[in-house]
């Protein structure tokens, strides 16, 4: 028997934290939070689990990225629309509006360039930049080589540069 109330107040948080930062926009955040929750006890029915928050963790970060991908692959709806600018801020913290802006700019942009990248890119840039994950995690996580890692890692920074240059607004000297 599976203790859900246990793993999720354990677990929760983090898998917030990877969907929201991912994704940038509280409802999308819920609704992509829930289906990482969905899929994992569909995973437990049919296998036993390890490690339950680098399951969950890879789960929210596939589910997050599902969602970016249609999110800018659907041509009636605005690049960024849906991004909100919504910040937790603190009093002595807190950044001014022009900081919040170029920082959901940013982003923005990020998430963009993150949904044009090959899944297992995608993955591994997040669970190393975002997440925090080594290298060895990453590697037994997605049962390839540390120097897979390495080179897949190499690869979605170098696109990103790529990309996010193209996405850059110009610049005037």
């Amino acid at each position: 028997m599976v203790d859900w109330q246990g793993i999720v107040r354990r677990d929760g948080p983090v898998v917030w934290r990877t969907v929201y930062r991912l994704l940038g926009n509280r409802a999308d955040a819920e609704d992509c939070y829930q289906e990482t929750f969905l899929s994992a006890l569909e995973i437990w029915r049919r296998h036993s689990v390890r490690n339950s928050r680098a399951m969950l963790q890879r789960l929210a970060t596939a589910r997050a990225m599902d969602r970016l991908r249609s999110r800018y692959r659907n041509a009636a709806r605005p690049i960024v629309a849906g991004v909100s600018v919504e910040c937790d801020q603190t009093a002595s913290a807190a950044p001014g509006p022009p900081e919040a802006v170029e920082s959901a700019e940013l982003s923005a942009r990020l998430r963009e360039a993150l949904a044009t990248l090959p899944a297992r890119q995608a993955d591994v840039f997040c669970l190393f930049c975002l997440d925090g994950w080594s290298y060895q995690e990453i590697a037994d996580h997605l049962h390839v080589t540390l120097d897979s890692v390495g080179v897949l890692l190499h690869r979605a920074r170098g696109k990103l540069r790529l990309k996010l240059a193209a996405l850059a607004p110009d610049k005037v000297n």
